[in-house]
C-alpha cells in the first residue's frame, strides 16, 4: 500500500497501482494550474465514510509507494480518472477498465 500524504498533517493509503494512476492525472491537473477535489470511499476500518481534500499546487503532497517498481500505467484508466477530475464533483476513484488498451 502506497501513501498519498496532503500537507504533511494528512495521509492515505493507496494500493501502489492506483496511486501511480492518480499521481498521474493529480500531476496533470496540477501542472495546468487547475485546483480540484478528490474524493474517495474509506475502508470499513475508519468508518466507511468518505474523505475529500481540496487539491492546488500551493498544497505540498507526497506520493510514497511501498514498492520500487513503477507499475505499467493504462491509459484507458488515466483518461476515466482524469474524467472525473474534470467534473463538478471532482476526481473520484474509479474502476480500472478490464481493456487496459495502451499502457504508457
Amino acid at each position: 500500500m502506497g501513501k498519498l500524504v496532503y500537507d504533511s498533517t494528512f495521509t492515505a493509503e493507496f494500493d501502489d497501482r492506483l496511486l501511480t494512476h492518480l499521481q498521474i492525472v493529480i500531476g496533470m491537473k496540477l501542472r495546468r494550474g487547475e485546483s480540484f477535489m478528490f474524493s474517495w470511499k474509506d475502508d470499513v476500518e475508519l468508518g466507511d465514510g468518505r474523505t475529500a481534500i481540496w487539491l492546488d499546487r500551493s498544497m505540498p503532497l507526497v506520493f510514497r509507494y511501498s514498492g520500487s517498481r513503477i507499475p505499467a500505467v493504462n491509459r484507458a484508466w488515466v483518461e476515466a480518472l482524469g474524467l472525473t477530475a474534470g467534473s463538478s464533483a471532482g476526481l473520484r476513484i474509479v474502476p480500472e477498465p478490464t481493456d487496459s488498451g495502451d499502457t504508457l
